[in-house]
């Protein structure tokens, strides 16, 4: 199986797309900047042309409004994100102007077209589906660019997904349901300690000590397997990634720790035996809504008597969930294919399906946002020694404006990052 794997290893280019043309692209164009125009009143954003006086706040700056507009308008979001990977838009505050507009999102189409949407929609290639046959694809498109491109914005834990800076935990309406306190912007240097504090904790809630069977289901790095195995743990670890794999290895070996961790390249539904612990970091997210059953199947079917799951999540609104399960957006389309954020409800229906239940969680999505602040700042310290095939500027901008738009998912309060303690259901 992994010799099957590595063979069907891609990598996908991050296309330029150019802006369409015609008389419908042009008509349809007409139309998205009366709409760009409502949106960015509504949402306070200021909207204004190459040449116009520096505009103060949240701003976009038009460099080519025709192009801009026949992009939103063919393609919606995606247009909009396409537009700015191709210089045709800009921003002299990228996060700050896509915070203000997430934070009105649901409002910002008129309700009479809102009821359009299913009509207008993009739909998502089916090779995109996270299927056996597609997830290896949809993993390397991201994961597989370059070891080297992810350890020049991540620290030096190589860990990619929230950190968490505050060790503070505050009642949350719910029983079991706490969330971390407001945090303020926070230097690089923390970054770290935190990203251990969040992995320390998903550690503790899933009860992983001296002797405990461990199961990590997507690996990224190594540094989730390195802080089991110091705790004395036999950890065993999955990932569909070759250059992730290769270098969590070696990271393993280097700490001195190969007798303890074990690194697959394989799918989380072709793992097999029974496990004390089982963790996963923000992997649910490249599931995919259809396959949501079937994952928490896999970890419910792999955990021992008495042993607790702990997922690491990025959730968004149920409703909203809703709304986009069949569409295609422009991250699905240029960073993960195949990609989906359940909500909440979700989440706790399909862990229910499996036979889980949820214990606890714990929110921290503000957390999220500056872990992200801190990933662009040092993407962007010296764009011009990134290596390949971060060398072009549409990459760059593209990863500019990826890293942003998550940022303002969860400074606007879109997105958020919950960990989530599960158990089995007690059978009375």
């Amino acid at each position: 199986m992994t010799a099957e794997l590595e063979a069907r290893r891609t990598d996908r280019p991050h296309p330029t797309v150019p802006a369409p043309t015609g008389a419908r692209a042009a008509l349809l164009g007409r139309g998205a900047r009366i709409l760009l125009t409502h949106a960015c009143a509504r949402c306070g954003v200021s909207l204004s042309s190459t040449g116009d006086p520096a505009p103060a706040g949240p701003a976009i700056v038009l460099h080519d409004p025709d192009a801009v507009a026949r992009r939103i308008g063919t393609s919606r979001l995606i247009g909009f994100g396409e537009a700015y990977v191709a210089g045709e838009w800009d921003s002299p505050d990228l996060a700050g102007t896509l915070t203000a507009l997430a934070g009105r999102m649901p409002r910002l189409v008129p309700r009479w077209l809102q009821a359009l949407r299913p009509l207008a929609a993009v739909r998502r290639p089916r090779t995109e589906l996270g299927t056996p046959d597609h997830v290896q694809d949809n993993v390397s498109h991201h994961y597989d660019l370059s070891n080297e491109l992810f350890a020049r914005f991540l620290d030096e834990t190589l860990t990619y997904s929230s950190a968490l800076f505050s060790a503070a935990e505050l009642p949350d309406g719910a029983p079991g349901v706490t969330r971390a306190p407001a945090v303020a912007e926070v230097p690089r240097s923390a970054l770290p300690d935190a990203q251990a504090a969040k992995i320390d904790r998903l550690l503790d809630a899933a009860g992983v000590g001296p002797g405990t069977r461990v199961l990590e289901v997507g690996t990224g790095w190594g540094e989730l397997c390195l802080r089991a195995a110091r705790r004395g743990a036999e950890v065993r670890s999955g990932t569909l990634s070759v250059e992730q794999r290769d270098l969590a290895m070696q990271r393993v070996a280097e700490a001195g720790l190969s007798h303890a961790v074990r690194i697959d390249l394989l799918d989380y539904r072709d793992v097999f035996g029974e496990y004390d612990a089982v963790v996963s970091v923000e992997m649910i997210e490249a599931v995919g809504a259809a396959h949501w059953d079937e994952y928490f199947a896999a970890l419910a079917r792999l955990l021992a008597p008495g042993g607790r799951i702990a997922v690491q999540a990025i959730t968004m609104p149920h409703d909203r969930m809703l709304a986009t399960l069949r569409t295609y957006t422009w991250i699905q389309k240029y960073v993960f294919p195949g990609g989906m954020l359940p909500s909440t409800e979700a989440i706790s229906a399909a862990a229910g399906r499996a036979g889980l239940t949820v214990q606890a969680r714990h929110r921290f999505g503000a957390h999220y946002a500056e872990t992200l602040r801190l990933w662009r700042e040092r993407f962007l310290d010296d764009p011009d020694s990134l290596p390949p095939p971060a060398d072009s500027t549409a990459f760059q901008r593209l990863w500019e404006f990826y890293l942003a738009y998550s940022e303002a998912g969860f400074r606007s309060g879109y997105l958020d990052v919950q960990q989530v303690v599960l158990g089995a259901q007690v059978r009375r």
